[in-house]
């Protein structure tokens, strides 16, 4: 939405009351990011559980979006052992993307507060803020995305980058 002067209005997603609503309000986030031209979406979490990350859905959405120019995915997480496990399809459509993919791993002393977290620079801001009960928020704020891009920003300095496409080895 737009006011008469042309810039963005906040607004609210999906409530975020269940399991099956948060996986809800991430798509929603995804959708309402590249809709709003988003050219950076941050995703965040431990480890990406209960993500839909291998979701049809959520793959062609991402790729229709990440073939637009200038185009950035940036995942940040305490570690990626699960993703190519719980999402083998994210996993195998990764690769020919990794030029405009880039995962991170949060250093310890700063990955026991990583928040589960989408985040688009237009605004869209899709945070789930207690985990057991699936309670959290979805909205479109550009004053609450520019406070969560100052607290990731301090997280991606100290990262380190993880999830390679390729794995050397022996």
């Amino acid at each position: 939405m737009t006011t008469t002067s042309g810039t963005a209005r906040d607004t609210d997603g999906p409530a975020i009351t269940t399991s099956a609503s948060w996986v809800a309000a991430l798509r929603w986030g995804l959708d309402t990011a590249i809709a709003q031209g988003a050219r950076r979406i941050t995703v965040v979490d431990m480890g990406f559980a209960g993500w839909p990350l291998g979701d049809e859905a959520w793959l062609s959405a991402l790729t229709g979006w990440l073939r637009l120019p200038g185009r950035r995915l940036v995942l940040l997480a305490t570690g990626y052992d699960l993703v190519p496990r719980e999402h083998p399809r994210f996993n195998t459509w990764r690769a020919p993307w990794s030029h405009a993919i880039e995962a991170w791993q949060a250093p310890v002393e700063m990955s026991a507060h990583l928040p589960s977290l989408l985040l688009g620079d237009d605004g869209t801001v899709v945070h789930l803020v207690d985990a057991e009960h699936w309670r959290g928020r979805a909205q479109v704020s550009r004053r609450a995305a520019l406070i969560w891009q100052q607290k990731l920003d301090v997280v991606l300095q100290r990262s380190e980058r993880a999830l390679p496409v390729n794995t050397l080895g022996l």
